[in-house]
């Protein structure tokens, strides 16, 4: 799902911006899932699996799309390739842009799993 790029900044700036969404993207999601988790009996296997999922649909689908269109897809002319890149926010940096993004999920989930599950403070490297 593509959300509105045009706003963002470029290169590692745009990439941070899209990481900070995702990473809000997969906070926010394990905290849903944790609380129907616990409602349901989940393991945490299931609920970060679910979080992850939805959250990676969410923010990076769109962005991946579009990288593994341009580089494996079959672009029938310069002018249609012309278009399809006109479309996306930054092209240069569309790799960059997905690391960040997944690696931004990846934060969230585990911060929120961090807080969730009680320990929080050895967790995220403080000592107590």
């Amino acid at each position: 799902m593509q959300y509105n790029q045009s706003w963002m900044g470029y290169g590692i700036i745009g990439g941070l911006q899209a990481g900070l969404i995702s990473a809000l993207a997969g906070l926010l999601l394990l905290g849903v899932f944790h609380w129907l988790g616990r409602r349901n009996g989940w393991n945490w296997g299931r609920q970060i699996g679910w979080s992850f999922l939805l959250a990676s649909v969410l923010t990076v689908s769109g962005d991946l799309w579009n990288l593994l269109y341009f580089n494996y897809g079959k672009v029938q002319s310069l002018q249609l390739l012309k278009v399809k890149l006109a479309e996306v926010h930054d092209p240069d940096h569309i790799g960059l842009r997905v690391l960040c993004e997944l690696i931004g999920v990846v934060l969230g989930i585990y911060v929120g799993w961090a807080l969730a599950s009680g320990d929080w403070r050895r967790r995220l490297g403080g000592h107590g």
